[in-house]
């Protein structure tokens, strides 16, 4: 298992905290799966989990695809 509680806790504990992120939560959430999908060995599970965070942003922004998301990850300072 993962130490990233993102990618270890059960899939419906993450369904359920998206919908009761706030935006920024939501969008901070997606890049660390981002990051953890690239260090990843087997991405599997975190592609899932991303592909739920996608859903999510997409049911909060119909039609816009994950353009906020974009807009979002734009905005952020460079570390």
């Amino acid at each position: 298992m993962s130490p990233n509680p993102l990618i270890s806790e059960p899939v419906g504990d993450l369904v359920y905290r998206l919908e009761a992120m706030t935006d920024d939560e939501l969008f901070a959430t997606m890049s660390s799966l981002e990051k953890a999908s690239e260090a990843a060995e087997d991405a599997e599970e975190t592609l899932a989990r991303i592909a739920l965070t996608e859903t999510e942003i997409e049911r909060r922004y119909p039609g816009e695809l994950l353009a906020p998301y974009r807009n979002w990850k734009q905005r952020q300072p460079v570390l």
